[in-house]
């Protein structure tokens, strides 16, 4: 096993990364099957690192040593799993630096999103870590006068926690922070493009005086095998999952049958409309956030983007003209570069096939529209106009640097269009009028709205859909909620 000598020549301490998995406090060199799995930078198609390819077997040793140690966990009090919590948050915030670059690397976002994203990651461990601490029981009024009623609330046990490669530091400080902040136990499942930055949060965990047992990482290549030993095992009593729909539901049937707690973060097919008393200039800014960042590569990207008739043309000249002159494509860790390659070939070729079908049903490139110059999987920065519903940028999930434009004229007929799809994860609107505003908001089938803004995310608001988009909800005071179980009592003879 071994990790890039180039690699770990840029960290200040090399010691964040190791080719090793996580199980019960000890690190984990070999797979039992003898087999391995290389990483490489999106960038350059150069090898980061070899590592264990851990599976199945792994995967039950994982579970076991998180059952063996969640009871004792659950009984420290919630002031202590906090003050571990906060030295954890700490290290994280003392090492964003060493930690941004091993994002960059293994995923390729430009560093600069890759701070802001150590940054993001580590506010959810400071904020549970507060949680922890608050996470208050009940008293109600007995039924009969010699009883009481008191209701308690549990930690639900051992997490499975499953995350995806486009955020590959705060997707699991998100799952991993209120689990532990409760008194759980999780085995985390890193996506195998972008295990390093996993095993640099343990490592750090381990520092903080994580007792072994309480985070566990599997890095792997065989996702579905191990997916449904965590969702099969009854040692584990919940499953996080952030990915597409289609994972999420086949997890959702391997759970079934032991009734799991699921939660589900799953695809998006975000609507950004701008009506036609915005601030046209605020919605060019708000579109730039919410659609490029991250290559578009976000599952709350703007994936359709409506505007009203009366500025349409205003808005897509102004949007054009900022994408073609302010984005630059280039590996992440080039000074300027706003946009880094696509994960790899298949999310190229999807990019690729959503732009030749709309030309072909009708749309128009106003910048961008093929492979960047680079070659690779870098993609350049794109605006379609003259999008129709009959277009698989209108019914699909892009996940890339493609905003195509739909021209509407009414409200009802926006809001109908915005709901028209099985997701509801994230949404956006940029309006002036107060009551349009409020209607608009109400009316929009989505768990989140922005409204005249493109950025949602933070730890203090609760993140999560409806309808095909998942279940649950991550970040905020609800968070701690799906790691825990209400228990009444009813006590008589009193």
């Amino acid at each position: 096993m071994s990790i890039s000598s180039e690699l770990l020549a840029r960290l200040k301490d090399p010691e964040l990364l190791t080719a090793k998995g996580y199980i019960g406090g000890k690190w984990v060199s070999e797979a039992a099957s003898g087999k391995t799995f290389e990483v490489t930078d999106p960038a350059t198609g150069a090898v980061l690192a070899e590592l264990p390819d851990l599976g199945v077997e792994e995967t039950t040793r994982a579970i076991d040593a998180a059952y063996e140690t969640q009871k004792e966990w659950a009984a420290k009090t919630a002031k202590e799993r906090s003050v571990a919590m906060r030295k954890w948050n700490d290290l994280l915030l003392a090492n964003a630096d060493d930690l941004a670059l091993i994002l960059t690397a293994e995923m390729g976002k430009p560093l600069a999103e890759a701070k802001g994203e150590i940054a993001y990651g580590a506010s959810f461990i400071e904020w549970f870590a507060e949680e922890a601490k608050r996470v208050y029981g009940d008293t109600i009024p007995g039924h009969q006068a010699d009883k009481r009623i008191v209701v308690l609330k549990q930690p639900v046990g051992v997490v499975g926690a499953i995350t995806p490669w486009n955020f590959p530091n705060a997707m699991i400080t998100r799952k991993v922070a209120p689990a532990i902040a409760v008194g759980c136990t999780v085995i985390s499942k890193p996506a195998e493009q972008t295990p390093l930055s996993a095993i640099a949060i343990a490592v750090l965990a381990e520092r903080a005086g994580i007792p072994g047992g309480v985070f566990n990482v599997i890095i792997g290549t065989d996702g579905p095998a191990i997916g449904k030993e965590l969702c099969g095992n009854d040692k584990v009593r919940k499953i996080t999952f952030t990915g597409s729909t289609e994972v999420g539901r086949i997890l959702m049937r391997q759970s079934a049958d032991q009734i799991k707690k699921v939660s589900l973060e799953l695809g998006g097919n975000a609507p950004f409309i701008v009506f036609d008393d915005a601030d046209v200039d605020a919605a060019v800014e708000g579109a730039m956030i919410s659609k490029y960042r991250n290559a578009g590569q976000t599952c709350v990207c703007a994936n359709r983007l409506y505007v009203q008739a009366g500025v349409y043309d205003e808005f897509a000249e102004k949007l054009a003209k900022k994408v073609s002159e302010s984005l630059k494509v280039g590996s992440g860790f080039e000074d300027g570069v706003t946009t880094g390659p696509l994960i790899d070939e298949q999310g190229l070729e999807k990019v690729k096939d959503h732009i030749e079908d709309a030309l072909s049903k009708g749309a128009r490139v106003v910048t961008g529209g093929k492979p960047d110059e680079r070659g690779g999987t870098f993609f350049q920065p794109t605006v379609l106009t003259q999008v129709t519903s009959e277009m698989k940028v209108a019914r699909e999930e892009t996940f890339g640097p493609v905003a195509p434009l739909f021209r509407f004229e009414t409200v009802d007929e926006v809001i109908a269009q915005a709901n028209d799809t099985e997701f509801g994860l994230a949404s956006y609107f940029y309006a002036r009028d107060l009551s349009r505003v409020w209607k608009v908001a109400e009316a929009l089938e989505y768990g989140m709205v922005g409204v005249n803004t493109g950025l949602i995310s933070t730890e203090v608001a609760p993140f999560g859909g409806v309808k095909q988009s998942g279940l649950g909800r991550e970040g905020s005071k609800y968070g701690v909620d799906d790691f825990l179980e209400i228990k009444y009592m009813c006590l008589g003879g009193i």
